[in-house]
């Protein structure tokens, strides 16, 4: 009677590996469904009719493919209007952004002052105090501004973070000390040396930030709608709201809106993903 092929440790290596490889790509799909279902399920609801929007048990392609609610999500609010407003406050918040975090970062990374550190650690717990805790003291600033119901009162805030610095101070420390030096016996400036030779270096860094900021505006509601009551100065995810009714809710206008206002960022960071894969990884590199 033939005996069973015994197994090496080479065979039981592959076998793991293998069993591995299947693992780990089950997960990936797994999360691919989870991430993309809900996106799929929005898109195909925009092309349902009320009525079908409602039903139970749901369908999940449309019976009737109605691509009227795109128009009807055009004509329900100002969108241009509001896709403006949200441009601007993204743009406007992303370079304050940029500016102020990489000034803040560049002075706790380089600069040499007394209780830098523990400066640093006390500007660190701003990162564990929830944003809407800041709601009340913000709102109140604006209104002894006079800023409220305003595009100003949207984006002034959102101009910088703690986050912003911490991701570009870890990105300026990682970077070589040695051009800095060469810089100052050049006869460089603090202010010089930020501009001139650091900023150019952390441009992966910035790029990162950048984006992560611009979607971050863009998809801001909790703010805006809070400090805006005018039409003509509200974001685009603001004015998606309006589009809920009090007693009943056109889900497939809502879902064609919220489509509609989503293209924009995405395709930002399809075509930039890259850069914000490769900037948080630099910017972890030194602590």
């Amino acid at each position: 009677m033939p005996s069973a092929p015994a197994v090496t440790g080479g065979d039981s290596r592959v076998w793991r590996d293998r069993g591995g490889r299947v693992a780990a790509h089950t997960f990936l799909i797994a999360a691919v469904i989870a991430l993309a279902g809900p996106f799929l399920w929005e898109l195909l609801t925009s092309f349902k009719t009320l009525a079908e929007s409602t039903k139970v048990p749901p369908t999940v392609l449309p019976e009737d493919w109605h691509g009227d609610n795109y128009g009807e999500a055009l004509t329900g609010i100002p969108m241009w209007k509001m896709l403006g407003n949200s441009v601007v406050n993204a743009i406007v918040r992303t370079l304050g952004q940029l500016l102020f975090c990489s000034m803040a970062a560049y002075a706790f990374a380089r600069l040499d002052f007394p209780g830098r550190r523990v400066l640093f650690g006390l500007f660190l717990t701003v990162l564990l105090v929830p944003s809407q805790l800041l709601v009340i003291p913000q709102y109140q600033i604006m209104q002894d501004l006079n800023l409220l119901n305003t595009l100003t009162a949207v984006f002034l805030p959102g101009m910088f973070s703690a986050f912003g610095t911490f991701l570009l101070r870890q990105f300026f420390l990682a970077l070589p000390v040695e051009l800095e030096e060469a810089a100052r016996l050049d006869g460089a400036s603090p202010l010089r040396i930020y501009w001139s030779v650091l900023l150019p270096l952390a441009r992966p860094g910035l790029i990162a930030l950048g984006i992560l900021t611009m979607i971050w505006s863009w998809n801001d509601l909790l703010w805006p709608l809070i400090v805006t009551t005018d039409t003509a100065n509200m974001t685009l995810s603001v004015g998606l709201t309006s589009l809920q009714g009090q007693f009943q809710t056109d889900y497939p206008v809502l879902m064609a809106g919220s489509l509609l206002a989503t293209l924009p960022v995405i395709a930002v960071f399809v075509v930039l993903q890259k850069h914000v894969i490769e900037g948080i990884a630099l910017s972890g590199s030194k602590g």
